[in-house]
């Protein structure tokens, strides 16, 4: 199945995908109506404008940096996931979203990294938990949190993930403890993004490992919880991005393309002709 990632209402309905998402609120922080005929997606920590509004929400690690674009290594600004006003406000927008359609995605869900956050508040938090290591709290924090959005989400919760399946690095980046998330999670997106893939080894390398990190394969799909992988759209030359689909249709359970409807729209209708006609691409 294949499924486009847009922030243009008209394009999930493109004869050419299975499934649409829609970005109803994206890292800038920019926001809009969920759509009755979109997966509606939701960038949960990830949140520019808010944390330039109300810098009390930025995530700040010990020697006091905040998690701002402005940092080496982040393209977004973050905000902390302790903060409960906006919490509730996340968890309302993901209400919102699901009473339009019932299946939700949540982004950025997490920590910005595994220095974040030493605020006042973590601080206190941490300190009154039953936790004696800070990652088992952190990772106690962003499961109550994708908990209670799942309940109130009736149809499919989809969870990104960050694309690195090393044991133990999205708890420790992020606080994802995926062997717990997975009962509230029923399907996993991992976006793996190329500007180019002109090579697609290292595709794979992410996409195998992904499998036996989940326990999934399209090969048993009844074992573990399935996880799908986006792939970047946005000017890639359409054979390779062919070449990166059916590299990923071998190891994730759909393919999805991320902003760039129509050349996803291009690689998927040549792909389909050329499979009718029996040609390979290798």
């Amino acid at each position: 199945m294949y499924g486009v990632v847009t922030r243009n209402e008209e394009e999930v309905e493109w004869s050419a995908f299975d499934r649409g998402f829609y970005e109803v609120k994206d890292v800038t922080g920019r926001a809009a109506e969920p759509l009755p005929n979109a997966v509606n997606m939701v960038s949960c920590f990830g949140d520019t404008a808010a944390g330039e509004s109300s810098p009390e929400l930025l995530p700040v690690d010990d020697e006091g940096n905040e998690a701002t674009r402005e940092q080496p290594y982040f393209d977004w600004g973050y905000v902390c996931p302790t903060h409960e006003g906006y919490r509730e406000g996340l968890l309302e927008t993901i209400s919102d979203c699901a009473a339009v359609n019932e299946d939700v995605r949540l982004d950025d869900v997490g920590f910005p990294r595994a220095e974040y956050c030493r605020c006042d508040r973590c601080e206190r938090l941490f300190a009154e938990s039953e936790y004696e290591d800070r990652f088992d709290w952190r990772g106690s924090v962003i499961t109550e949190f994708v908990k209670e959005a799942s309940e109130r989400i009736p149809g499919r919760t989809y969870l990104t993930l960050y694309p690195d399946p090393y044991p133990g690095h999205l708890f420790e980046r992020a606080g994802l403890d995926l062997s717990v998330l997975s009962a509230y999670v029923d399907e996993y997106v991992v976006p793996v993004y190329d500007t180019h893939y002109s090579t697609t080894y290292w595709l794979e390398t992410i996409a195998s490992g992904f499998q036996d990190l989940l326990g999934w394969s399209p090969e048993t799909p009844e074992a573990g919880t399935p996880f799908s992988i986006e792939l970047y759209a946005v000017d890639v030359d359409v054979d390779n991005l062919i070449h990166a689909a059916e590299v990923a249709e071998r190891y994730g359970k759909d393919t999805f393309f991320g902003y760039d409807a129509s050349n996803a729209q291009a690689a998927i209708r040549r792909k389909t002709a050329d499979e009718r006609e029996g040609v390979s691409h290798g």
